[in-house]
């Protein structure tokens, strides 16, 4: 893994809500046994096993939390507070918002007496559309991260997963070839969100192919350009003149090329160490029109940048994608146009499900739906663009991980700890053996760890009606193996 990844997987900067979670404490690790116990052996013995648990006729050690069960407790209305925080019934015009209760629907008896903790909206279906599990799917919730779906949805849905992001590289100067010296600025235009280290070492490569080893000039950026994840494009630019120039490069930047050959498959075709030698300093400025095209330099495809986002849930590069399509108001309009999402169920704040947003599980679903038939367009399915539980790094990689339920769940998680009293979401598609589902859990008001050991156990009874779980047939690549296809293209639109 790259150092580029490996440091974000320490929360250096990309990955902020990286929630990696599983069972916890001895008591969830029991009960995780005991549900995969339970799904291998007969329908009667599952109930009575389960039963005897829920009635304490299985030990749990006295120094264990019950962080899965809890009684439910019915909350009577109460008056909206200022920040609309309180979750209110879809389409109430009233000033008082009544707080859901948990009743559930459902056929399953097991299903039904199981405690949802908190407040909480529930809806399992079908593939084609029967309900399984329905609790206050009507209501509003704060979906934290699984905004970034909707994000996702609307990117596919102007993009398609084959965009590349564009860096444009040109000149100003001459070149004299004797000496390799570029007499003149060199001018760097482009948006791209994941262009890093190894990118701005390939373009120095590349510029080296060209006979350019010195720049007696700067190095000009415009107000757009963003390098290692950084909100200014000035010190973007300070980064890039540093990176290119192997007498200022940093370890971080020398491990990340490194890496990157390793997993483009490049690693014996790069001769030597590139390097330009940069005179000048860096500007923010726009592009003047009479300059020479050089080359371009185009990201990784969209469909392993979803991926990436997704799988580590990364606000940076969720705002970035959100930007491009207007914010928050441009990824609303293109959900409740083309998933047919009432806008009354759909409100968002921000691109990446910080802060304050609302939306019911009945609009989520509709949306897991929309995206389920947008990738179908491009023959790819929620796998291609989401995590996969137990196999893909990231969110999901410590959760549904054992070799019963790995690969049978692939979703997309949300983590508020403190905004709405604590909030977590998982969202997605489950396989059984007889056959695949989709669901949405919004747990709020209470402990995450709580809710994600819910999410777990409750997944995984679902699957338990359905015959036990069965893995996707899901093949994991690397993040940086995904993410170390960006190329070099010319003017002709011949790429290397």
């Amino acid at each position: 893994m790259s150092p580029n990844v490996k440091n974000l997987q320490n929360g250096r900067k990309l990955w902020y809500n990286y929630d990696l979670s599983g069972f916890t404490g001895s008591a969830s690790f029991h009960f995780r046994n005991s549900i995969l116990a339970m799904i291998k052996t007969s329908a009667i013995k599952f109930v009575v096993i389960f039963a005897s648990l829920i009635l304490g006729t299985i030990a749990v050690p006295a120094q264990a939390t019950r962080p899965l069960l809890q009684d439910i407790k019915i909350y009577k209305p109460e008056p909206t507070p200022s920040d609309g925080s309180l979750v209110r019934p879809t389409g109430s015009s009233a000033a008082i918002a009544t707080t859901p209760v948990n009743a559930v629907r459902t056929m399953f008896p097991l299903l039904a007496e199981q405690t949802i903790p908190g407040y909480s909206g529930v809806l399992i279906e079908t593939m084609d559309g029967g309900v399984v599990v329905e609790s206050n799917a009507a209501a509003l919730f704060n979906p934290a991260s699984n905004v970034k779906v909707a994000t996702a949805y609307a990117v596919l849905k102007t993009f398609g997963p084959d965009f590349r992001f564009a860096t444009n590289v040109y000149t100003n100067g001459t070149l004299d070839r004797t000496t390799g010296t570029l007499t003149g600025n060199l001018y760097v235009s482009g948006k791209d969100p994941v262009f890093n280290y190894e990118h701005a070492i390939l373009i120095a490569n590349e510029l080296n192919r060209r006979g350019i080893r010195a720049i007696t000039g700067d190095i000009v950026v415009t107000n757009d350009f963003v390098m290692d994840y950084s909100g200014s494009s000035k010190r973007s630019a300070d980064l890039l003149l540093a990176t290119m120039d192997l007498s200022r490069r940093s370890p971080a930047a020398a491990r990340a090329w490194i890496d990157y050959l390793n997993n483009s498959g490049r690693a014996g075709m790069i001769q030597g160490l590139p390097s330009v030698s940069i005179t000048g300093t860096t500007s923010v400025q726009p592009i003047p029109s009479d300059l020479s095209l050089l080359f371009t330099h185009e990201s990784a495809k969209m469909r392993d940048i979803l991926k990436a986002t997704l799988c580590y849930s990364n606000n940076f590069l969720a705002e970035r994608l959100g930007d491009m399509l207007g914010g928050p108001f441009g990824v609303s309009r293109i959900v409740e146009l083309n998933a047919n999402v009432p806008d009354e169920e759909f409100s968002l704040s921000t691109t990446s499900g910080l802060g304050i947003n609302r939306v019911s599980p009945n609009a989520m679903m509709k949306l897991l739906r929309s995206l389920q038939a947008e990738l179908g367009r491009y023959r790819m399915n929620f796998a291609d663009i989401m995590p996969v539980a137990g196999l893909d790094e990231g969110t999901l990689e410590n959760r549904f991980d054992n070799d019963f339920y790995a690969g049978s769940v692939v979703g997309k998680t949300g983590t508020l700890r403190q905004t709405d009293n604590g909030v977590s979401a998982l969202s997605g598609e489950v396989n059984t053996q007889k056959g695949k589902l989709l669901f949405v859990i919004f747990n709020q008001r209470g402990s995450v760890n709580q809710f994600r050991s819910f999410q777990n156990l409750y997944v995984s009874l679902v699957q338990g009606q359905f015959g036990g779980p069965v893995s996707f047939n899901y093949k994991a690549v690397s993040l940086d193996k995904r993410m170390a296809t960006s190329r070099i293209s010319y003017p002709n639109s011949a790429s290397h």
